[in-house]
């Protein structure tokens, strides 16, 4: 049992202002002197990215389709190690799910199974009294819900405000705060450009979560928010461990980890598992090294990488060529996501870096969703028939779809992926932290010299 303090923030439904919120309000207490961490329900990594950059620690998505419902407390107690606050960001709707599961993947679902005070963000612009109507039906819809309060966004008026809190006094729920229509302004950068100005560190993104936590200082009563999160009961739960793989003998491989210096593109537990499989990991900037660090031995690219930087990616032809070569001698090279397409011949018409013969082009329409994947060929991160869970979000579009030994195959689709030598890539992203054992394959094979494999009869790279 691990004692956290911790709040989850969701709302009716999106656009609600949950996201600029949970930015703000990390911020807010960060500023205060408060430790605190950020979480994300769901795959998405960019808005975890802007959690983390509030927090000054790796903000973590909380997906309970790709980690399981039994390590959602351990990876929250893991993650909130030292703070004072954990805010949990939802998804959507409180009671909606992205794959139909509500009793087990919703934001409720999630803030149940973690014993967890919910705070729901309501959009009032267009609302009197009727919201105490809404706020008690989402408190009344499950009674193992524990509904702790309300914060109103878009209120329009001194009057306005008074009204919607005399009406929420009257079925007994507080109200942390209430923001005005101009309180909460569209000050993050474009979705398009994903998680990067938050790891880069950009001007517009610090300047954004700065002005947030101004926001939310100025209008949310943090004091009385803290007493309600603190209240949560221990997690019923240890904390979740990296240290499970056995470490290799020897000098630690160095494993390149795609990124920039405010973290990953990868979840941050993907680091962790490696470090505790015994590599040495070192970050490589995709759009701005020129080399692979030295002495690399494998790379791995993570799921949160951004399609709008092809041409970036294109230019840096020499990172591109030196992955190209570690690819060429065995080295194991995992890409997921943008990381696929990086590795293609091309892109757009742009070159990348060659691995693949296999052509890249976007579209329009965004293709998302889980997938359950049926490995199709040993590789690092899995042995043959292996079924893992996996998230896909992506525009572009490879031709062909699948190498001659396909990554994965799933029900209603066509195979996907390759496993060429010891690369490994494909759309679908998994979350390490259900499978520890992706990172200590992937150490093993990094520490062992590609041509010996190769003498013994196995696939270079494989560690199998």
């Amino acid at each position: 049992m691990t004692g956290v303090p911790r709040l989850v923030l969701s709302a009716p439904s999106s656009g609600h202002g949950k996201n600029a919120l949970a930015i703000g309000l990390l911020a807010a207490l960060a500023d205060r002197g408060v430790t605190v961490a950020g979480f994300k329900v769901g795959p998405d990594q960019v808005d975890t990215a802007y959690l983390g950059l509030a927090a000054g620690r790796p903000g973590r998505t909380l997906d309970p389709r790709l980690v399981g419902v039994e390590r959602l407390a351990p990876l929250v107690a893991h993650g909130a190690a030292g703070a004072g606050l954990a805010v949990l960001q939802g998804s959507m709707g409180l009671y909606d799910s992205l794959t139909g599961h509500p009793d087990s993947e919703s934001t409720a679902a999630v803030a149940t199974a973690l014993r967890s005070p919910v705070v729901l963000v309501v959009d009032v612009a267009a609302m009197g009294q009727s919201v105490a109507a809404l706020v008690h039906g989402f408190r009344s819809y499950d009674e193992q819900l524990w509904l702790g309060g309300v914060i109103l966004s878009r209120v329009a008026s001194a009057r306005h405000e008074q009204l919607l809190r005399e009406a929420l006094d009257d079925v007994g729920v507080p109200v942390y705060g209430a923001l005005r229509r101009q309180d909460l302004p569209a000050v993050l950068p474009a979705r398009r450009y994903g998680a990067v100005p938050a790891l880069t560190g950009a001007v517009d993104a610090t300047r954004a979560v700065r002005r947030l936590g101004e926001a939310v200082a100025a209008t949310v009563d943090l004091d009385r928010l803290l007493s309600l999160a603190r209240s949560a009961p221990p997690l019923p739960a240890p904390p979740w461990s990296p240290d499970e793989p056995p470490a290799p003998s020897g000098p630690p491989p160095v494993v390149a980890l795609a990124g920039a210096s405010g973290g990953a593109y990868s979840h941050p537990e993907t680091a962790e598992l490696l470090r505790a499989a015994g590599a040495e990991v070192v970050t490589v900037d995709p759009l701005r090294d020129e080399a692979l660090p030295a002495g690399a031995r494998a790379l791995v690219v993570g799921g949160a990488l951004p399609e709008s930087y092809a041409e970036q990616l294109s230019a840096n032809r020499r990172l591109c060529i030196a992955v190209a070569e570690l690819a060429r001698v065995g080295r194991p090279v995992v890409a997921g996501g943008t990381g696929l397409l990086w590795l293609a011949r091309e892109w757009d018409g742009l070159p990348m870096c060659g691995v693949l013969d296999a052509v890249g082009v976007s579209r329009e329409g965004l293709v998302a969703g889980y997938r359950e994947a049926t490995a199709q060929a040993d590789s690092v991160v899995a042995t043959l028939g292996e079924v893992v869970t996996g998230h896909k979000e992506h525009r572009a579009v490879l031709t062909p779809r699948a190498g001659q030994r396909p990554a994965w195959s799933w029900d209603g689709g066509a195979p996907e992926g390759f496993v060429w030598r010891g690369v490994h890539a494909s759309q679908l992203v998994p979350h390490w932290a259900a499978y520890p054992r992706i990172a200590a394959r992937l150490v093993a094979a990094a520490a062992v010299d590609p041509a010996a494999e190769a003498v013994a009869g196995r696939p270079a790279g494989t560690g199998t």
